[in-house]
Formats: structure tokens, sequence, C-alpha cells
């Protein structure tokens, strides 16, 4: 369908409504809330959806209200925030580089967020808040790595992406050292949270992470209308009046918040942020993947992933990241592929 133009008075606000986008977020909506009710009613102790409503409310038996309230909505919560924080940080760094490649766990970021929060399980420091600080404090130095050497009179995204990726590598490489230098105990949480992991999470790991969308969102929302601009090239860009390098540098600080925040919440989920823009544009059929319907599609994955890993085996629960992994190794190779294809080099 074609896009019908608004424009409203009060307040003065115009632009384009696109029903098939429309219509796509409604659906994902629709989608991860189905997926939601039955995660919340599914698990060792199945509870029927009237009996799982009513123990969200807090109505009802107080085990099964413990069990709800306090084991699986935060760990539901924590996933469905995560998912939307990758996603749509994914599509910030794919729309701003035009490469479907550029997503912040192949340039780098995901692994310099991992290596600060590793180095703190090392030392014991397990808080909630005190893992998102540190992630979020990782995260920007591996993006000021990344931007600095990247730049020669300015930035491209190709440039960024090599880089990125021999940025990334060394924060492997440390935090691989890190892991074979700690004890016992706290190498087997790392290496648990490293897989991506919603297993255990509780209120402490969500309430920091929700906080952070709060602002991060709006201001990634807020840049997207310069975020497209990016996409005819910087001189074109820069010839329409927008502050190419300002945009891009504050681009990248949102990026990189979302990532940071997400990965010290629930570990690198696998390929969420490679993937999630990718199925957003192709169901919405834009030029770009748009941020919304990006961040919606990174919730679904990362809920109904949960779901199945929960589910998988019955005799134990798995890490989220392996579902999403073994969902997003195809899209990876597909992109690969068509890149080649496309001879786009890259």
């Amino acid at each position: 369908m074609a896009p019908i133009t608004y424009r409203l008075v009060m307040p003065p606000v115009s632009g384009l409504l696109r029903p098939r986008l429309l219509g796509v977020c409604l659906g994902l909506v629709a989608a991860t809330a189905l997926l939601f009710c039955l995660s919340v009613a599914t698990g060792e102790f199945s509870l029927g959806y009237l009996e799982a409503a009513k123990a969200v409310l807090g109505i009802g038996d107080p085990g099964t209200v413990l069990v709800v309230r306090e084991l699986r909505l935060p760990r539901l919560v924590t996933g469905l925030l995560a998912g939307m924080a990758f996603a749509l940080s994914g599509a910030i760094f794919q729309t701003m580089t035009r490469n479907p490649m550029a997503s912040p766990d192949v340039i780098g970021l995901t692994a310099g967020s991992g290596t600060a929060v590793v180095a703190a399980i090392m030392l014991g420091w397990d808080g909630g808040l005190g893992l998102q600080t540190l992630g979020l404090l990782g995260g920007l130095a591996t993006a000021l790595i990344v931007y600095v050497l990247a730049w020669r009179k300015g930035t491209t995204g190709y440039r960024i992406i090599l880089v990125g990726i021999g940025v990334s590598w060394m924060c492997l490489s440390l935090t691989d050292y890190l892991i074979a230098r700690g004890g016992q105990f706290q190498a087997q949480a790392a290496l648990g949270w490293l897989v991506g992991n919603l297993n255990g999470r509780g209120w402490d790991q969500t309430v920091p992470l929700a906080l952070a969308m709060c602002v991060l969102v709006p201001l990634a929302l807020g840049l997207g209308r310069l975020l497209r601009t990016l996409q005819l090239g910087d001189e074109v860009a820069a010839g329409l009046g927008t502050p190419v390098q300002r945009v891009r540098f504050g681009l990248m600080l949102t990026g990189v918040g979302l990532i940071a925040f997400g990965t010290a919440a629930a570990g690198p989920i696998a390929f969420v942020a490679l993937m999630s823009p990718q199925i957003a544009q192709r169901l919405a059929g834009t030029a770009w993947p748009p941020p919304i319907t990006s961040a919606l599609t990174g919730g679904l994955v990362v809920v109904g992933s949960d779901l199945v890993a929960r589910t998988l085996l019955p005799s134990m629960e798995l890490p989220v990241g392996i579902i999403t992994g073994v969902l997003g190794a195809p899209v990876l190779l597909w992109l690969l592929i068509r890149a080649n294809r496309a001879d786009s080099g890259g």
C-alpha cells in the first residue's frame, strides 16, 4: 500500500503513514504478547493462563505468585528489553554505515562491554547496577578506540567495520585471558554469562536496563531522521545541512549505550543485533532497517528463543544465546552470499 501523508495542527507534526509498516508493528506486538503469556504459564511448574494472569497481578496462591513475579517475569522482561536494545542498536549501526554486516557484535562493541563485565565478575563485583555501569564504560571505551583508529579526515562505514573487527578480536583475547587467570567459580560464572543467558535474572538486572531504555530509545528515535540522510552518503548529507561527524558520533554513543546495558543485563546474546534489523527491513519493505520495527523484532526473537531454550530439553534450561546462534548463523551466511553476488565487498 502507498504511504499516506498526514499533517496535524496541534502539535504541528507532518509526515508519512506507511500502512504496511504499521501492520507489521502491530503483528509483532501481538506475536510477542502471545509468546510472553505462553512463557509466563510454561515451565517446570505449569500454570493455566488465567491463573498466570492473576499471579502477575499478585492475586492467588502465594507460591504461584512467587514463581511468576520473582522468577519468570524478571527473566522475560529482561529478555524482551535486551532483545529490543540489541536490535535497535544493530539498526542504528547498519543504517549509519550502509552495511548489513555492521552490527555491534561484529564491530567489537559487544566484545568490549563483555570484557568489562567479565573483569567485574573475576573481581567478585556482581551487583546489577555495577555490571551495567562497567558494561557501559567498556562499550564506550571500545567505541572510542574504534572511532579514533577509523578516523582519517572523517570516518566511513567500511573503516569502522574493518577496525571494529580487529578491536573485537583484541577484546575477545583479553576476555579469554581474564577467564584463564580467574578462579574456577568466577570462570564458570563468566562462561555461562558469555553465551547469552537469562537463567536466574532478577529485577536488579531488569530495572537498570529499563531506565536506560527510557532515555536511549527516545534519543535513538529522535536522531532517526538525521540517520536516514547518512544513507545518501557523507557529501550529500553534508550538502543537506547534516553535521555528519557530530551526528555519527551521537549515534555511536546511543548505539553503544543500548548494546552495553543489554549486554550487562543478559550477556552478549548472539546475532540478535545482526539479524533482527534485516528481518524487520524485509517485513516492512523499506530501504533501511526501521528502528521501531527492528526493536520489536528483536524482542520477539529473544522471547521466542528463550521459550525454546527452556522447553527444548526437559532435563535442563539452555542459554538463550545457543538458540539465537542457531537462528542467526544462516542469516549471517545469507548476508555474506548476497554481498558476494552483489559484488559489494561487504
